[in-house]
């Protein structure tokens, strides 16, 4: 199965479907492949919804492959991508269960509406935890959903947050129990795909042009993130993280639990850092 894929289930509905297992990583091919898939969908007269979800059990959309940011296509073609997505003429959903973090929150925040499972989503923007800042539009966008206090919370901690949470605070459209996700989002697709598209992309252009970042704005963050990747202070957390030998199965462990990991590591290193300092 290719890391992302669109499939058709009706002339007026979409979807898109990341794989890309065992932890659900952003990848270049995946972010080129998405956008190949939004570009072709551009001149759709007919499609009035796109749904995007996972086949990764545990995971909608993780945070970037760090391991691999070489093969990302780049800052233009990654903010590009969000506006577009953020300006479709069609609505776009996002069903979410799973971890959702980094670039993978970044952009769920781009689409229209987010619907999670209240008992698997958690959300989170890990960057400042591992000595970089949110480049794909986290800054930008979630103090516009959550308020600034919250944001900066959200976005200093590097934690995880429950679905519950994130419902409360505005982060997500709603959180619903997982036996009822698939039903609601369905019902929602069902109810907009019956209205009229010009009506349903007039009114979501309506709304965006007091709700959406601006272009340069998510521009300049990606800019920032590009250059924290090469400082020292990064490439010392990259290394001292690692851990080359887990298996699959240590890795969605680790993963499943990130937002803890990065605070005890960071905990860790700066209790050792201050006994080296009395010790010396």
């Amino acid at each position: 199965m290719p890391t992302v894929q669109f499939t058709r289930e009706s002339p007026a509905v979409g979807r898109i479907t990341f794989s890309n297992p065992p932890v659900g990583l952003v990848t270049g091919s995946a972010v080129r492949g998405l956008i190949d898939i939004v570009n072709s969908l551009a001149s759709d007269a007919q499609l009035k919804v796109v749904v995007f979800d996972s086949a990764v059990e545990g995971f909608f959309l993780n945070h970037f492959d760090l391991t691999h940011l070489d093969e990302f296509p780049g800052g233009p073609a990654w903010t590009d991508l969000v506006v577009s997505l953020s300006k479709t003429p069609y609505v776009t959903i996002a069903l979410i269960r799973g971890r959702t973090r980094g670039g993978g929150n970044e952009l769920a925040l781009a689409l229209d509406l987010r619907y999670a499972s209240r008992e698997q989503a958690r959300f989170g923007q890990p960057e400042v935890g591992t000595a970089l800042v949110p480049g794909g539009g986290g800054t930008e966008r979630l103090p516009r959903q959550v308020g600034r206090d919250r944001a900066l919370e959200a976005i200093l901690t590097s934690a995880d947050y429950d679905a519950g949470t994130a419902e409360r605070w505005g982060w997500v459209t709603r959180a619903l129990n997982d036996e009822k996700l698939d039903e609601y989002v369905a019902s929602v697709v069902e109810r907009l795909s019956s209205f009229d598209r010009t009506a349903l992309a007039t009114a979501k252009a309506m709304v965006n042009r007091s709700a959406l970042p601006s272009k340069s704005d998510l521009q300049s963050a990606y800019e920032a993130f590009e250059q924290l990747t090469s400082s020292a202070a990064f490439k010392a957390r990259a290394t001292g993280g690692a851990t080359p030998a887990l298996t699959p199965e240590q890795l969605v462990a680790f993963e499943l639990d990130l937002g803890d990991f990065i605070g005890r590591a960071a905990q860790q290193r700066a209790a050792a850092g201050s006994n080296a300092t009395e010790n010396g």
